[in-house]
């Protein structure tokens, strides 16, 4: 599609989305301004990195661990925020995630060889939630998290992500609460949609220390798209002088220095050859259950590749429609829908997330998520193709 067709399709979606009040998160996009995946795939930012993921595992220093938490979120943001697209290539906006989608995957560092397994579950469709859960056994190391979409739009698309991550790290009994910032999408009238990340994030360490990251974007006068500063400091010192900092773009790079000594640690370049995502593993299609993420959207994703677009719609059309069949065949069977992988527990048994979140104004909000989302091990653990015999997204 040349740029003057996407131009023209994204003033369409404007004056769609005008006309639409309140929130947008489950509002499908026009099929040529969609990405050839579903929301559920969002976390493989974090895990297709899994030497780095290791390498905060093996550093003994828990002011440097601290250090490799923040580069871990900072290079995820590119691939979670720039879908199907990239610094100079409009976003599209994923497929929305129906009820029950899975997605399971892992990642092997060719060189190093530690691996990343990822296990993603949409446990709620209204709202819409997904819960994820990556793990590193072999380094003891691992991350968990959940969020609730909610979107609205004034011009630019305002994205809140209700929820959070925590990291543990079972050498050093550590934990890290790692927040989901929100996001502006804009440019839509320029005809080349890019994500942008406003304010000020914090993630906290149960070993004391505090990353304080301010992001900034591009205004009308001055300013850059994407830029960030951010600082580690201990959480005991009042002035909250600077152990480490890393300041620059973070859809393409940044430099990290210690504060102390002004010395430069790292030029971190995204797109530089070494810092390349490792190779996916994933089931083939053709083996997938049909609740995995690839095999269920597969004739959405033909027909993207073909660019079939009438294709698009209509496979996307009937997976849609029997979802909707579904939940009303529930209801008036009085059945509630149960997430096959994680649960949901009460809010005041998650007294890490409290206890880290103390000072930073990061609040649970678990009215809004249904409560907490955890994987249940043991559910994992006995996972069997089929995993829901005689159901499929396509209807009882």
């Amino acid at each position: 599609m040349d740029s003057k067709s996407v131009s023209s399709r994204l003033r369409e979606l404007v004056k769609f989305l005008s006309t639409v009040q309140g929130d947008l998160s489950n509002v499908s996009g026009p099929p040529s301004l969609l990405a050839p995946s579903s929301v559920v795939e969002v976390g493989h930012c974090w895990a297709q990195r899994p030497a780095h993921f290791a390498a905060i595992a093996l550093e003994p220093s828990a002011e440097k661990r601290s250090l490799l938490v923040l580069q871990w979120f900072l290079i995820a943001l590119r691939s979670q925020l720039y879908v199907a697209g990239g610094p100079k290539v409009s976003i599209k906006k994923p497929l929305n995630a129906f009820l029950g989608e899975l997605f399971l995957a892992s990642w092997t560092d060719p060189t190093t060889h530690a691996t990343t397994k990822l296990v993603a579950e949409q446990v709620s469709h209204h709202p819409p939630i997904t819960a994820m859960h990556l793990s590193d056994e072999a380094h003891g190391i691992r991350a968990e998290g959940y969020a609730r979409v909610e979107m609205t739009f004034n011009g630019t698309v305002n994205i809140r992500q209700v929820g959070h991550a925590l990291m543990h790290i079972d050498a050093y009994d550590e934990d890290h609460l790692v927040p989901l910032p929100d996001v502006k999408v804009r440019g839509f009238l320029s005809g080349c949609v890019y994500p942008e990340i406003l304010g000020t994030y914090t993630i906290t360490s149960s070993a004391g220390y505090t990353t304080e990251i301010k992001f900034s974007g591009e205004g009308i006068i001055r300013g850059k798209r994407n830029t960030f500063e951010a600082k580690i400091f201990r959480k005991d010192d009042p002035a909250k002088r600077s152990i480490y900092e890393a300041a620059g773009v973070w859809s393409d790079a940044w430099t990290v220095k210690d504060a102390r000594t002004g010395e430069v640690l790292q030029n971190y370049v995204v797109d530089a050859d070494e810092n390349t995502p490792a190779p996916i593993t994933i089931t083939s299609v053709d083996e997938q259950d049909p609740w995995e993420s690839r095999r269920a959207w597969g004739g959405v994703l033909n027909g993207m590749q073909a660019g079939d677009m009438r294709q698009v719609l209509a496979e996307k059309t009937k997976v849609e429609q029997a979802q909707r069949q579904m939940r009303a065949f529930e209801a008036s069977r009085g059945h509630a829908w149960e997430p096959l992988l994680f649960r949901s527990i009460a809010a005041e048994e998650h007294g890490v997330f409290h206890e880290l979140a103390e000072g930073t104004g990061l609040a649970l909000h678990h009215e809004k998520t249904k409560g907490v989302w955890k994987l249940d091990d043991r559910r994992v653990k006995g996972l069997q193709r089929p995993f829901r015999e005689g159901l499929t997204p396509l209807g009882y």
